[in-house]
């Protein structure tokens, strides 16, 4: 069972029709301080209808509405009176559900497209100019409008790039507003949320926190105490500093030295954690345990779901001397839960705390960070007064070093990533790009390549690094990053790393790659 998760009286809800902006579309809502989640295309208009939803957004999506068992909405929503704006597919079902025409065009429009609005732009774009640049990405395009409404917008392949119903208060636009290459996108999406839907920007990051506590009071009552595994990320801190506000010193943090931590982490995070909070802290060494359990593991997906079993082995076993410790804290992400798959998502990945635990599970599950992105996280660690150095603490996975070693897991290859790891830290932050780069480390490949040291040939195993650029980990781009540093973090790690003779940059946006390797 998992709880705890902050239930804001206004929600807008992205239904997702497989698009690759969904999540964007939801983060664009949130921008807009009005809380947002995404759900799937197949529910009835009765569970959308008990969901109260102040206003629903259809994305974009890979079908076409001609498409046999292409996705639909159920009719009966359109006649709930909720605003609804429909995005690319979402504006083409809109008009085929309802009684218009979808034409099969000869050509589609893809990248920046001019659109052009009409004489007064109709309620949605009648702030807009009269002809502006949007991002657009589709074949077929609406050709007549449903009865009851109107075309307020045209671009040179679609004759009807926006169409609207003031009476029905559905609203639809060909382009997508929700990406930055598109002009007044973001003021589009605002205007429907303000003026058409009549939201409130009630959503911020102080109410998150009023929220969370009270659902986090709700969940465990007066009584029952929590245990909180911190991974020495920014995300169990944050979930633990809402439980702890929420529950004092019914709160109970464990650590676990899993042996898969960056160099010197486990003392900084120990240190850091007791200094700045003041929790009841148990720090458990179980780097021989680990290590046992994934002997001769090398498949990514076993060795994510050995390493969050044994997590919750150490917590169950920690559970022992905490009386009553019921309840277990975990500071599983939005993107979390969307990546290790959903019914509108497939999977891509287990993440060790959502997908990786035991069906056996002896606790309840508190999840006050379940709803958020990581941007939302580190304000949310903000507005609760944790240290910039817990905060801005590079986002490093659950499963830590164990998914950036490639192949089997041993001591050895462990101790050689951890120190190829701290020099990339140390020279991207002595460049002064932390805070501009989303995430940066190493990577240890199991593959050997011939070398030449001290003319010796040599045969040894290569470090990849990586360094990205993102906004909430959903995607990202490969960092930019100076040639001198590559350089710089080359030289160091070939000198002083044994093992190492071979250094690579990888480039790799996400899509198509994920940000970790594994």
């Amino acid at each position: 069972m998992t709880a705890a998760v902050a239930a804001p009286d206004q929600v807008v809800l992205v239904v997702d029709f497989g698009a690759q902006y969904a999540q964007l579309i939801a983060r664009r809502v949130r921008e807009c301080n009005v809380y947002s989640e995404i759900i799937a295309n197949d529910l009835s208009a009765e569970d959308i209808a008990e969901m109260k939803p102040a206003a629903l957004i259809l994305s974009g999506g890979p079908a076409s509405v001609h498409v046999e068992g292409a996705p639909r909405l159920d009719p009966e929503i359109f006649a709930l009176g909720i605003p609804i704006l429909g995005i690319c597919y979402g504006a083409q079902l809109i008009a085929h559900q309802l009684g218009g025409t979808v034409g099969r065009n000869e050509r589609g429009e893809y990248g920046r497209t001019t659109m052009a609005r009409t004489a007064d732009g109709g309620q949605l774009l009648n702030f807009c100019p009269d002809e502006w640049t949007v991002w657009m990405s589709h074949f077929d395009a609406i050709t007549e409008v449903p009865e009851g409404f109107t075309s307020v917008a045209s671009s040179p392949n679609a004759p009807i790039a926006a169409l609207e119903s003031k009476e029905r208060r559905i609203y639809g636009v060909q382009h997508h507003p929700e990406v930055v290459h598109s002009e007044h996108g973001q003021e589009v999406l605002r205007h429907f949320l303000y003026e058409l839907a009549e939201c409130q920007p009630t959503w911020t990051m102080a109410s998150v926190v009023e929220e969370s506590v009270a659902a986090i009071k709700n969940q465990l009552g007066e009584r029952g105490r929590a245990i909180c595994g911190l991974s020495g990320g920014v995300d169990s801190a944050v979930a633990a500093a809402l439980v702890h506000k929420a529950i004092g010193h019914r709160l109970t943090c464990v650590y676990v030295d899993t042996g898969l931590m960056r160099r010197g982490e486990s003392e900084q995070v120990v240190e850091t954690f007791q200094r700045s909070q003041g929790i009841e802290l148990i720090h458990v060494r179980a780097a021989d345990r680990f290590f046992e359990h994934l002997e001769g593991v090398t498949e990514p997906e076993a060795k994510r779901k050995v390493i969050g079993e044994q997590f919750i082995r150490v917590f169950e076993r920690a559970q022992g001397g905490i009386e009553d410790a019921r309840y277990l804290v975990q500071g599983t992400l939005y993107p979390d839960v969307i990546e290790s798959g959903t019914s509108t998502a497939a999977k891509i990945k287990s993440h060790h705390n959502v997908g990786g635990l035991p069906e056996d599970l002896e606790f309840e599950l508190v999840e006050p960070l379940r709803n958020l992105f990581k941007d939302e996280v580190r304000a949310v660690g903000s507005e609760l007064g944790l240290p910039d150095e817990i905060v801005w603490r590079q986002p490093f996975p659950g499963p830590g070093l164990g998914v950036r070693i490639i192949g089997e897991i041993t001591p050895e290859s462990v101790e050689i990533l951890q120190h190829a790891d701290a020099i990339v830290r140390e020279e991207i932050i002595g460049a002064g790009l932390d805070r501009k780069i989303w995430q940066y480390f190493a990577v240890l490949a199991d593959i050997r390549s011939v070398g030449v040291m001290g003319d010796e040939r040599t045969y040894a195993r290569p470090v990849i690094i990586r360094a990205v650029t993102s906004d909430d980990a959903m995607t990202a781009d490969w960092a930019r990053l100076p040639y001198e540093l590559l350089e710089k973090m080359s030289n160091r790690i070939i000198n002083e790393v044994d093992g190492v003779n071979r250094v690579a940059y990888d480039i790799t946006s996400k899509p198509p790659g994920t940000i970790e390797w594994e």
